[in-house]
């Protein structure tokens, strides 16, 4: 069972980080810190000195990525433990700076109990995760390991400002190095991360290992009938778009709810002409699907595809239906989940859930290069990307001794996980 005090002086000066990190932001009363925002700037060159604080070696790159190295005696390449510091807009606390702070955390608590790694450890903060800026999911991990291709670099901001362009006049030169991991070059990349449901909370349970990441779909319908006068049009004439999208919503959440674990969301609807004495004629709409399995997310996405396409003919409505984006669900490394599952349990007394991920994360990105596992730690109600994420010191503590104890069995461990 866990012997590490909610307050312990390790886990007090992880939560006081956590809430001063919190306070960092380019607006007023809320918090949120974008790629390279002068919040951004400022969260960085505090989470670099909270690191030189613990004792690590830093580095930066341009973009903002930074790097806390533990320096171990032995031959194995490091062992990387990390998360995002960006935020959405109006965002928690907790999202992605829990990962970093814990980080730093369990190499503290493990030189206060004379147990310093005899490996290396590298703890990462990534730049960007969110996407916020440029609508672009995970601009500093893949930087991280090499993926900033033209296109990604091309991509342009609402101001017009593309991603090299922001890089070349906005990004943190001074002193700035690369920081890439190539294939093979970490032993594995493990991440803390709140929950971002309420799996745990609905179990009693303060942590749980995640064996996946879903794999996810996102795409847009078009419906078109015939916009027409409210008043003079009778029912059986109409070739209503939005009522022909208000049955294609249900149709989704019927298949969606027939095949648990699929999740699949329609969040965004946009009606034309939009007024209240007009029968709507077209109904765009857009769709959020995603599953562990790509298979079985792929047989979901032709069922809901085809309910659709029915509803449409049916109606007399004209359809497109459009993918914009695919990214295949990704696996964690069994062995590492197993590892991260044993501590678990032993510093909570519970058995540890299995639960995927349905929110993407930077160990998406990373298991290019080196095996991937996360933890998942409570947090209430479930709430993310919002102001209100909480979790307690108390799981937080419980967090904290589990990468503890991974990193220090990872070390006098007599095989390579990899």
């Amino acid at each position: 069972m866990a012997m590490l005090a909610p307050d312990h002086p390790v886990v007090l000066k992880a939560w006081d980080r956590l809430h001063s990190l919190g306070a960092i932001s380019d607006d007023a009363g809320r918090l949120t810190r974008s790629f390279l925002s002068p919040a951004s700037r400022r969260a960085a060159e505090q989470i670099l000195a909270w690191m030189e604080e613990t004792g690590l070696s830093t580095a930066h790159d341009a973009l903002g990525n930074l790097r806390g190295r533990h320096e171990g005696r032995g031959s194995r390449p490091p062992l990387l433990i990390g998360s995002h510091y960006d935020t959405v807009v109006d965002a928690g606390k907790f999202d992605g700076p829990l990962g970093i702070i814990s980080g730093m955390a369990a190499i503290e608590l493990l030189a206060s109990q004379g147990r310093s790694p005899e490996e290396s450890v590298d703890i990462l903060a990534f730049a960007d995760e969110e996407g916020v800026r440029f609508h672009a999911t995970y601009l500093g991990s893949r930087a991280c390991i090499g993926e900033l291709d033209e296109a990604l670099l091309g991509t342009r901001d609402a101001r017009g400002i593309t991603v090299a362009e922001a890089i070349a006049h906005e990004g943190w030169h001074e002193g700035a190095s690369e920081i890439v991991y190539p294939p093979g070059s970490a032993s594995a990349y493990l991440e803390l991360h709140i929950e971002q449901g309420r799996v745990l909370e609905n179990a009693s349970l303060a942590l749980g290992v995640v064996p996946s990441i879903c794999g996810q779909v996102r795409g847009r319908i078009e419906l078109r009938g015939q916009a027409e006068h409210a008043g003079t049009t009778p029912m059986p004439l109409r070739r209503d778009a939005l009522a022909g999208a208000a049955e294609c919503v249900l149709a989704i959440e019927g298949i969606a709810k027939l095949h648990d674990p699929l999740v699949a969301t329609v969040g965004k609807l946009d009606v034309w002409p939009g007024a209240g004495n007009s029968v709507p004629g077209e109904c765009h709409f857009t769709l959020d699907v995603r599953h562990p399995s790509d298979g079985q997310l792929e047989d979901a996405l032709k069922a809901i595809e085809r309910a659709c396409r029915e509803i449409a003919g049916s109606r007399r409505l004209e359809i497109v239906f459009e993918i914009l984006q695919r990214g295949a669900a990704v696996q964690a490394d069994d062995a590492w989940v197993a590892t991260l599952a044993a501590a678990v349990a032993e510093v909570t007394g519970s058995p540890a859930p299995r639960i995927p991920s349905g929110a993407g994360h930077d160990a998406v990105v990373m298991s290019a290069v080196a095996p991937m596992a996360m933890i998942f730690l409570r947090c209430r109600a479930g709430l993310s990307h919002h102001p209100d994420e909480s979790i307690t010191r108390e799981d937080l503590a419980l967090g904290i001794e589990t990468l503890a104890k991974v990193i220090d069995r990872w070390c006098n461990s007599p095989y390579n996980h990899s």
